[in-house]
């Protein structure tokens, strides 16, 4: 995992079988699409809170495979904060430009030193926190497609999880280098979510769906809570 330290992400294939997949795919279509939770559009289709949402997931999400490369990056004790899963349809324009994913989602909204740019959406609270609780946390991808730069594949800067917050606004962006992260169906993407990331629109009439899901094995101060935590091991 050394790569993924140094660069901020690192692709790898083959953690779900086709049929674990079709599985997966399988209790995501059985769910109830009609909770506030869950948003449609003609360019995106998303579950918010995925895994509370869609409960008979976690067994199917949480094999040997991903356990086994969460116990090597958090240790024993790692727990969800996020999950949200995307479908990018085949004719979807939807993007989403250079950034870092800087916000947390929490209970309520208190004054504690270090917490700011607080936002609500639909009764749920962000944060962005502590610059030290952004560089706990690891968010996995899973990559329920064959993925590239056709159909949304993440383009991310390597390294730039080392430099903070990263504004790109401010960015010498001829002298920053650019990835495509391309993933297999079945394949899983590691990133930090300090890593600058962005996502093109789909041009090869191709289907997108991911799961985003973020770990961290950090408690918050005890008066404030992970308002999406999930034990899972």
């Amino acid at each position: 995992m050394e790569a993924f330290f140094a660069n901020g992400f690192v692709t790898i294939d083959n953690i779900y079988t086709t049929t674990e997949v079709e599985n997966i795919l399988h209790v995501i279509k059985l769910a109830d699409t009609g909770k506030e939770t869950f948003r449609k559009s003609s360019d995106l289709f998303a579950i918010r809170q995925f895994l509370k949402e869609v409960p008979s997931a976690i067994e199917l999400v949480f094999n040997n495979s991903l356990k086994t490369i969460l116990n090597k990056l958090l240790g024993n004790k790692y727990f969800v904060v996020k999950s949200i899963y995307f479908d990018k349809p085949q004719s979807s324009n939807w993007y989403v430009s250079y950034h870092q994913d800087l916000t947390i989602s929490v209970d309520k909204k208190l004054e504690i030193e270090g917490f700011e740019l607080w936002t609500k959406k639909q009764d749920q609270f962000a944060v962005q926190p502590p610059l030290h609780i952004l560089q706990n946390i690891v968010t996995v991808r899973i990559h329920l497609d064959d993925t590239d730069e056709n159909n949304g594949a993440l383009k991310v800067v390597p390294k730039s999880h080392l430099k903070g917050i990263y504004r790109p606004e401010t960015i010498d962006w001829l002298a920053e280098e650019k990835m495509n992260c391309n993933v297999s169906k079945g394949g899983i993407m590691l990133m930090k979510p300090l890593l600058l990331h962005s996502s093109g629109r789909t041009t090869n009439n191709k289907q997108r769906r991911v799961i985003h899901i973020e770990f961290s094995n950090l408690e918050l101060p005890s008066v404030l809570n992970w308002s999406e935590r999930v034990n899972v091991n």
